[in-house]
């Protein structure tokens, strides 16, 4: 027996029409598996809501992007943005890979280190980096790009420390024809700012510059922007080679590539709209060969995050909750909201049903389970009639999600790999109450005569 829902009347249209004149989707998506492994399968053994990661497509994403740049440029290094996703598992695979590790904190160092990561093989950027850590860093061989003069006063202080020099990259801003320009990291280039860092490291005599590193934004659609960056990096560092004598040994473009996810208020697919990998190796690797001076073959760095992982995180989902909102709107309650899809203040997920559901498509809003008003995961998607129990596949949630995730009223839910094998791995498990109360302490005269019970002695 079906739950009662009273009716409501619609009025009969083929599609909501958006700005380009088409209509909005009807069709039914239904994703009944992901990997190969059925969703009710995996919904089974590891609960709801649940991240699922596919070992196959993230190791396929990566070697698409590496090989796009390496067939264009021989000397291509590829930094994987720890910010990203930093779960074991994720890092260990592109490790694997072969990519170093990017990291901006010192949490992140120590995640790198327990994972055996050797300090030739880390890139550190960021604002912070406290002193104790840095010093480690310096010891441990890693590349470090300086952010701002305290670092450069830090360094030199380490280097003093050490009774060595160091060699150091710098961090770049830099206009690339594009906004928001960030000017907020590391030093601008056309203000002379960047230079006059230079003058300071000649000046101190205890750090040579050996690399420069630019990051431009994030979800960047216009490959020409990098192209324009490169440019200024590479003609930068002449200037520098003609003044002092330091060449660069490398030049680290960042990351921003975008992944297939669509913006909030872009209308097309991500097919239609993004430019693919190939345009960017194409901007960027013939902008150096058209710049560089001959026999002058700088590493080429890429710390690529989004357009490397996205792809590979799904995340399952159920309905908890159905309701009308008064203006007639079909709306869901989910078990998974802006708690763990933090990045869907800023973009449309790829949503599909687990199962085929019968009924006419309405137009409806799907919320997340926190009380909060702002826990909206999409607020215009065609949907059938769903029921409590109904599961939904959300794609493409790879990146940032994991990182960003919150511990706010709900638990954090189980995560799982799908090996290449197709066998399913748990690679960080759920949370519960242990987790929240570990680190809290009550003082005693604030505890109930239950709680002081419940203690040990």
């Amino acid at each position: 027996m079906q739950a009662y829902a009273k009716p409501v009347i619609h009025k009969l249209h083929s599609g909501t029409m958006n700005k380009f004149a088409g209509a909005a989707p009807r069709q039914r998506r239904v994703r009944s598996e992901i990997a190969g492994v059925p969703v009710e399968e995996l919904v089974q053994r590891f609960g709801s809501p649940l991240f699922v990661y596919s070992e196959r497509t993230l190791r396929r994403q990566f070697r698409t992007i590496r090989n796009a740049f390496a067939t264009r440029y021989p000397e291509v290094t590829f930094g994987w943005s720890y910010k990203t996703n930093y779960l074991k598992a994720i890092c260990a695979i592109l490790h694997q890979e072969g990519a170093m590790a990017e990291l901006v904190s010192k949490m992140e160092y120590d995640k790198a280190k327990v994972l055996g990561v050797p300090g030739q093989q880390i890139i550190w950027n960021g604002p912070h980096k406290p002193f104790d850590a840095l010093e480690a860093a310096v010891r441990d061989g890693v590349t470090i790009n300086i952010d701002h003069l305290d670092e450069v006063e830090d360094l030199e202080a380490i280097a003093t420390r050490l009774g060595r020099p160091l060699e150091v990259g710098m961090r770049l801003n830099l206009d690339s024809g594009i906004q928001p320009c960030w000017s907020r990291f590391g030093f601008n280039l056309e203000s002379g700012q960047a230079m006059d860092v230079v003058q300071r490291l000649v000046d101190g005599g205890k750090l040579r510059l050996v690399g420069l590193h630019c990051h431009i934004g994030t979800f960047i659609m216009d490959p020409q922007a990098y192209a324009q960056q490169v440019e200024k990096m590479v003609q930068f560092g002449y200037d520098v080679e003609a003044r002092w004598g330091w060449r660069m040994n490398y030049l680290d473009i960042g990351g921003g590539f975008p992944s297939r996810s669509r913006l909030k208020g872009v209308y097309h697919a991500a097919d239609v709209v993004l430019p693919s990998i190939d345009d960017y190796a194409d901007a960027i690797c013939d902008t150096l060969w058209r710049t560089l001076k001959p026999g002058h073959r700088p590493r080429l760095i890429i710390e690529s995050g989004r357009a490397v992982i996205d792809e590979a995180g799904s995340l399952i989902t159920s309905i908890c909750g159905t309701k009308r909102l008064p203006n007639g709107t079909p709306a869901y309650v989910m078990d998974a909201g802006v708690n763990l899809l933090f990045t869907a203040f800023w973009y449309r997920f790829d949503i599909a049903m687990a199962r085929a559901i019968p009924g006419p498509c309405e137009i409806s809003v799907l919320y997340g389970p926190l009380c909060m008003n702002i826990d909206v995961v999409d607020e215009g998607i065609s949907l059938p009639p769903l029921s409590r129990g109904d599961r939904l596949v959300v794609s493409t949630v790879g990146a940032y999600n994991n990182t960003q995730w919150l511990q706010f009223i709900e638990y954090r839910p189980n995560v799982v790999l799908v090996t290449e094998a197709g066998e399913v791995e748990l690679i960080r498990s759920a949370e519960d109450l242990s987790d929240l109360d570990r680190r809290e302490h009550l003082p005693s005269h604030l505890a109930t005569r239950s709680g002081m019970e419940s203690q040990p002695c």
